[in-house]
Formats: C-alpha cells, sequence, structure tokens
C-alpha cells in the first residue's frame, strides 16, 4: 500500500491451535495494566493526555484539562574481582512504564466506540506516518571518529600530555538497578578488572536502599577509591543526602579536586536518566527529591570549579542538545545516549585499562572505545535493544550550533504562522523519537531537520553532525545521529518546564518560542476536535456528532478554552502548566480557520459492506491527516470484555480502504493470546521496527514482555521484560532490559470491562507459563466467544478517534 501512502503494518502469522482467551483467578486489583486508568480519558500512566471532548457548554474543555493535568574495597574486605551478585544482562530493568499515552479521542473513547458512551480516550499514539517529507532510514554508526575542528571553535580546557594524572569521578546513585539487579556492582567490578595504572577512580555511593556489594552502605553516603582489584573506604559516612540534589553533586567535586587533584578530570553520571527536560538521576531512598534538572548540574558544576575533560552519562537519554549547550562552561567533550541504555551499560574494563596504560591517550580515541565496547556488548548480551552513544565536541557544539538554532526555530515558527502546521507534525511524528511510550518527546534533532527539509534545517543539520565526532549505535537503529532535542507531541505536559530549563541554561529563546506555537496549536486542535453529547444508549450504539466545521463555532470554542470560558478555574491548574497557551503570535481567529481547514471528520468512520467485507474508504485528503491506526480486540467471555489491546495489522484493499479484521485471532505467545500493546513502529517497509509490550508478572513481578518485530526477523522474538514503574516514582528513566531465562514463570494480565463498559479489574489471562527453549509469537484463535473490534485513527494533532465497532 505504499503508494497509497497507509500505515505500516506487522506482517500476521496466523497458526493453528492455541488455548484461547480465559481469564484465571480472582481480579487482581492491581489497577488496570492496559493504561493507568483504563480508557477513562483522564490520562495515561505517563500523564501525556492532553486532549478534550466538548459536550454541552463551552466551559467544560477547560474543566476536562484541569482534570487531565491533575491526573495528570581491600582495606574493607569488598573484593569487586567478580560480583556475586546476579549479571545485569540477566536482571536489568527498564523504565517508569509502558503505560499507553496519547490524545484524547475527538470521537469517544475506545470504549465508547463500543458502548457509546462519550468519554476521551487514552491510549499511545503508534503506527508510521501517512504523510510529509520522505527521508531514508539511514544507519548512521560511524567506523572513525572525526578530528577536525571547526574554525572559531574556543581552545579545549584540557590538551593530553605525557605522563599526565588523571581523576575519574564516578557519580554512582545506585538506586534500584543496584537493589533490584546488582547493575551498579556489576559495574564496579568491571573497573576493579581494569589495569588502572596511575588513575584514580573514585566512587561517591548514595540512592540505593541495598548495594550487592557487602561493605558499601545502603544507610549513609559514602566515597571509595578502586584499586587492587577492590575498594578502599575514602569517607565511610557522608552523611544521608538526596543524590539529587546539586550541592551532594558539587561536594563530592570538590573532595575529588582537593584530595586527588589532577591535570586531566573525567565525570560520569551513572543511574537513571531523563535528558531535556528531566535531567538526570532518580534516588530510591529520597524519591520526593525528584532529578536533578539540567539547570541543577549547571549549578553543580559551576560551583563545584573544575573543568572536565569529558563528561559522561552511563544513564539515560543523555544526549540532547540542551544538555551540550550546558556542559560548554565545564567540559571539552560529553559522552551521552540519545536512546535509554540497555541495563548492562557501559563496559568500563576495555577502554580503562587502554587509558591507564596512556594517559595522554586523546579524548576522542577514549570516546569511541567507550561507545565501540558498549554497542558491541549490548549486541551480544541485549539481542533487539536498540542502543546509541555519541561523543560530542562541546567546544566545536557552542561555536557552531547556537546561531543555525536560532534561524531553525524560526523558519518552523514561520511555517506555523503561514499554516503549515501539518508539514511541522508530520515532520515531528515522523522523526526517530527514543524512549517512545514514556512521554519524554526526545527526538533525534538532526533527522527532524533532514523531515522539514529547509536550507535553515539543512546548515543546521551540518552543524550538529560536525560537532557529533563519534556516533555508535546498534544494528537495528536508524537515523540516529548523536544528539536529540526535546519537541512537544505526544504531550503538552512538560512544555513551560522545558522553556524554563532553557531560560535557566542561557539557550536562545528562540526554540522555545517554536514549541511554545507549536504544543499551542496542536492543543488549540484537540479543544476543537469536539465529541458527542450523545448519552449512554445501548451496548455499541454508534456516536453521534461530528467535527466542528465552521471557523466561528471553533473560534468561540478556543476563546473560551483560551480565556478561561468565564471559568476561574484555569488559576488551578497546577503550576504553569498551559502558560504556553499564553502569548502565542498565532490568533485564535488565525488558529480557527487553519483547524476548519485541515480536521479530520469523524463522520466519515462508517463500515461499508464490499464484496462479503466491512471497509473502511476515506478520501486521500483525510488520510494524509492521519499519523497512526491501530487495531483493537474486545473479547467477551460470557460475563464481560476481556481487552486484548492494540497491535498495527491491517489490510488494504487495491484502492487502498482498510478491511475490517474477521478472522478472529490475535497475538498470542506459544499458543497463548496475551494483552498486547503497539507502541512504536520506526522505519519504512524495507528496514522496520516494531515493537510492543505485554502486560505479565514475571517470578512475581510486575512486568512488560517486550515484543521487538523487524524486516529481518518479522515473526518477531521476545527482546526482554521492563520493570512497570508506579505511576509518578521516578521522572527519569531506567536503564533496560530483564533477559528471560529458562525457567521464568511467567503469568500474563488482562483488564476486563463490564457490559456497561466499566472496568472491573485486571485478571491473569491464561495459565502460567514456564519459560523453555521454545518461544513462538503468532496468531492464534482467540476462542468461541463474541469479539468487538475497533481501530483507533490518530490524527496530526494526536486525537484518537474510534470506528464503529464491529461484532464477529
Amino acid at each position: 500500500m505504499d503508494e497509497h501512502k497507509r500505515p505500516l503494518g506487522r506482517e500476521k502469522n496466523v497458526t493453528d491451535g492455541g488455548s484461547g482467551v480465559h481469564r484465571r483467578g480472582e481480579g487482581l486489583g492491581s489497577g488496570p495494566v492496559g493504561s493507568s486508568d483504563g480508557y477513562s480519558g483522564r490520562g495515561s500512566g505517563s500523564g501525556t493526555n492532553r486532549a478534550v471532548n466538548r459536550a454541552g457548554g463551552l466551559s467544560l474543555p477547560v474543566i476536562l484539562i484541569f482534570l487531565l493535568i491533575k491526573f495528570l574495597g581491600p582495606s574493607l574486605g569488598i573484593n569487586l574481582g567478580g560480583s556475586s551478585a546476579s549479571s545485569a544482562d540477566d536482571a536489568s530493568y527498564y523504565e517508569e512504564s509502558y503505560s499507553q499515552s496519547g490524545g484524547a479521542s475527538g470521537a469517544g473513547s475506545l470504549l465508547d466506540a463500543l458502548t457509546g458512551g462519550a468519554s476521551g480516550g487514552s491510549l499511545a499514539q503508534g503506527g508510521s506516518s501517512s504523510a510529509g517529507a520522505s527521508v531514508s532510514q539511514s544507519a548512521t554508526s560511524y567506523s572513525k571518529a572525526d578530528t577536525s575542528v571547526a574554525s572559531g571553535s574556543r581552545q579545549k580546557y584540557y590538551a593530553p600530555s605525557s605522563g599526565d594524572s588523571v581523576t575519574i569521578m564516578l557519580y554512582m546513585c545506585g538506586t534500584d538497578l543496584e537493589s533490584r539487579s546488582s547493575m551498579a556492582s556489576n559495574d564496579l567490578g568491571e573497573i576493579a578488572r581494569a589495569d588502572l595504572g596511575k588513575i584514580n577512580v573514585i566512587v561517591y555511593t548514595g540512592g540505593c536502599k541495598k548495594w550487592q556489594t557487602q561493605g558499601i552502605s545502603s544507610s549513609v553516603n559514602q566515597i571509595y577509591k578502586i584499586e587492587n582489584n577492590g575498594l578502599k573506604c575514602l569517607v565511610s559516612d557522608d552523611g544521608q543526602r538526596a543524590m539529587t540534589d546539586p550541592a551532594t553533586l558539587t561536594a563530592f567535586i570538590k573532595y575529588c579536586a582537593k584530595n586527588y587533584p589532577a591535570a586531566r578530570n573525567e565525570l560520569i553520571f551513572w543511574d537513571h536518566g531523563g535528558g531535556s527536560v528531566s535531567g538526570y538521576g532518580y534516588d530510591e531512598k529520597f524519591p520526593r527529591s525528584g532529578s536533578m534538572s539540567l539547570a541543577g548540574i549547571n549549578t553543580a558544576l559551576k560551583n563545584g570549579g573544575v573543568k572536565f575533560d569529558f563528561v559522561g552519562f552511563d544513564a539515560c537519554l543523555m544526549a540532547t542538545a540542551e544538555t551540550a549547550l550546558m556542559l560548554n562552561e565545564h567540559a571539552d567533550y560529553m559522552i551521552a545516549s540519545e536512546e535509554t541504555e540497555p541495563g548492562i551499560g557501559w563496559y568500563y574494563t576495555n577502554w580503562l585499562t587502554q587509558f591507564g596504560k596512556n594517559t595522554a591517550e586523546s579524548t576522542l580515541n577514549l570516546g569511541k572505545a567507550i561507545a565501540d565496547d558498549f554497542v558491541a556488548t549490548c549486541a551480544s548480551q541485549c539481542r533487539g535493544q536498540k542502543t546509541t552513544l555519541s561523543v560530542i565536541d562541546l567546544a566545536e557544539f557552542s561555536n557552531t550550533v547556537p546561531s543555525k538554532l536560532t534561524a531553525f526555530s524560526k523558519s518552523l515558527t514561520n511555517l506555523i504562522k503561514k499554516d503549515e502546521y501539518k508539514a511541522v507534525s508530520n515532520a515531528r511524528y515522523q522523526t526517530r523519537e527514543f524512549a517512545q511510550g514514556n512521554g519524554i518527546d526526545q527526538i533525534d534533532f538532526v533527522d527532524l531537520c533532514n523531515r522539514i527539509q529547509n536550507a535553515e534545517g539543512t546548515a543546521l543539520a551540518k552543524a550538529l553532525q560536525g560537532a557529533v565526532k563519534y556516533n555508535k549505535t546498534s544494528s537495528n537503529m536508524t537515523n540516529a545521529y548523536g544528539v536529540s532535542i526535546y519537541f512537544p507531541y505526544q504531550s503538552a505536559r512538560s512544555v513551560d518546564e522545558a522553556c524554563q530549563t532553557y531560560n535557566a541554561i542561557g539557550m536562545d529563546s528562540s526554540y522555545a518560542d517554536c514549541i511554545r506555537e507549536f504544543a499551542a496549536l496542536e492543543t488549540s486542535g484537540q479543544v476543537a476536535a469536539g465529541g458527542t453529547a450523545s448519552p449512554v444508549s445501548s451496548l455499541f450504539d454508534l456516536l453521534g456528532g461530528g467535527t466542528p466545521s465552521s471557523s466561528g463555532a471553533i473560534g468561540d470554542l478556543l476563546g473560551s478554552f483560551m480565556q478561561g470560558g468565564g471559568s476561574d478555574i484555569i488559576s488551578d491548574l497546577a503550576g504553569s502548566a498551559l502558560g504556553f497557551m499564553a502569548g502565542r503570535s498565532v490568533s485564535r481567529s488565525q488558529a480557527a480557520d487553519y483547524i476548519s481547514l485541515n480536521h479530520f471528520d469523524k463522520n466519515a468512520l462508517v463500515w461499508k459492506n464490499a464484496g462479503g467485507q466491512k471497509i473502511l474508504s476515506l478520501t486521500e485528503s483525510q488520510w494524509d491527516l492521519v499519523h497512526a491506526l491501530d487495531l483493537n480486540m474486545f473479547y467477551d467471555d460470557g460475563n464481560g470484555y476481556v481487552d486484548l489491546g492494540l497491535d498495527n495489522v491491517y489490510d488494504w484493499t487495491d484502492s487502498g480502504d482498510l478491511i475490517a479484521s474477521s478472522d478472529k485471532t490475535w497475538l498470542s505467545i506459544n499458543g497463548q493470546p496475551v494483552a498486547y500493546y503497539h507502541l512504536d513502529t520506526s522505519g519504512d517497509e524495507g528496514n522496520y521496527t516494531i515493537t510492543g509490550r505485554v502486560p505479565c508478572m514475571l517470578n512475581g513481578s510486575r512486568v512488560n514482555l517486550i515484543l521487538t518485530f523487524t524486516s529481518d526477523a518479522p515473526q518477531g522474538f521476545v527482546a526482554g521484560a521492563s520493570t512497570d514503574y508506579k505511576k509518578g516514582e521516578t521522572e527519569t528513566v531506567a536503564k533496560n532490559l530483564i533477559q528471560l531465562k529458562k525457567g521464568d514463570k511467567v503469568d500474563f494480565l488482562c483488564d476486563f470491562y463490564d457490559y456497561d463498559g466499566n472496568y472491573q479489574d485486571s485478571y491473569y489471562l491464561g495459565e502460567q507459563w514456564t519459560v523453555g527453549e521454545r518461544i513462538q509469537i503468532s496468531n492464534t484463535n482467540v476462542g468461541s466467544g463474541a469479539v468487538k473490534i475497533t481501530y483507533r485513527i490518530t490524527d496530526i494533532y494526536n486525537n484518537a478517534y474510534w470506528t464503529p465497532a464491529i461484532t464477529n
């Protein structure tokens, strides 16, 4: 269906047999596993739902926005030659949640489509864009480091010299990565096995309820030196301090500078990472302290008073333009990952041995060794995980990027002002996104520039690539060029916080203006999408109502929303969550006119009979407004409905019409149908990667199995399992994934709804599975009960629309 620009679906492999859909045992009382509050429309586990419905008075969008946001060592006998704890690749943990997220429905939620209600949808957008600039899927790994430096770049703070003294400061907030799975201990073991020569590796420990290495305190923070294949305790009691407090980092830097002064200093952050908005760290002992923002890191480094050769992040998502611009004052190079890191993290032994033999080794050679070992080790131990690591020259970045970033930002703002929002939205949607499903909203910056396809984007992409001196990615990672940036699409909840961060780190205001304009028009498109005023009449009643076609009606609605609609409830919103809506250069009337001419017509969601099949026929102009398409199936077990999730499997007619699924099969693991939620599709038909999650219990712990389908492995495989953090437990993203082992016990989970569409409870789905040698992913028959299917369509404003339900 390439000529019709339809969303890319996974290949469906139907096999015989299977155990069918059946619940087991009593309700678990755990809350929904499909999303944090089912299909109620109040937002997902990551709090990213921000669209609204209108069902009556003009003040209702304001009320719904409010509801959405509201919910929304030898001396101590510590030997590190080999860790007794389980290896990280057997027990690594991932991000805060794969809970589904996305815009609320312009035509009611999924349950509304099934039952005739009118609440907003709350499931994640996925799939592949149907419009926008065509950019090939490019492999972006380097074979050698780029040693050139753009003219005009400042001199480096450090020039390698033979015999230089070296101090490596490792800021290791162990958190749940260590207490659950020994990740920190494993890395300490890797460091201890290196031949460090005269290098001083000083480690600050804390943030963890239980260290797996005997001797490291879980009650107080400590400072260690790694030497002689073990740990030497330097400070046995540094108090109980939150490691996400900038003052704690500052004190550690000052301690190292005073007690281990060196010509060459390196700083490595170890923990969770959140990137541009959330920054670094999650302290398991001080969860309320939150993360350390980029502004906080900037303050800590400034007060620490040390210039670093490189600052590295053995943490997720920190290779951002914002981080690079902030770090220029403090370091020559940054080594970090655009994507979430696999649980094993950096591999330390080889590059430290290389460094120990030659302390004058160039930083680029060290960075290349770190990246090469990281990606190679992950490839051998973490099949299917996407990995990235880049080395960025901060001096060149600060010299060449800012002026071109300003020009590019202004060009995007002008596109939006000139009624080209759709082009920007299409480019943003198609761009390589990282930590998909978390609502982090970080994308590859070069890829975005390439997809915008204007002169300013071309110039900025060239500058960005010039400053990235080495970039290494896994073979399944495309269009990841080494540096990302925050650009809202999944959620607007972080726009104001991001803009505050930009101001705090001295970033030019033009980019903040750009993302405010984009988020404001996207949110306006969601507000104006409307909904239905029809009450729940009967099971599977078709929805009434339609998208507003009058710019006057939309203008009135937007006016009510942006001005509070006579209600003072806007003032009750937490912080400045809607601050980006103020001061926009696109007027209310201009926004209304644009939206009225560029809206998805939900009245066109009508199934037609054709040749014994039900088909959905939309005009090409309507498909041009579609970003994603997903199939949902509810199974009637005689007492209510089992939610089987969302899958991107489709059939099309030769003319590009959608054919409704009718074979009553669903994704299964070893013949057991499971609740599967599609998360992300990247690439094109010749080179794609599709990921999804299956909620379950793994040996008694709540996780999501991560399934991966690629052009090389279209039948799919289990990449691993990710821990499911509680809502709000951490602002940042943890390293992933847990690798399944033979003998592991897996209990699949599902959500259950009554016939009125009300969430009842979550249950075990099918029988317990003991992991063996064979794992087969296929589609099998769900059983003799009736099924209800509906498709979710996501538009350029990230609105979700549900087709009428079909009973099979």
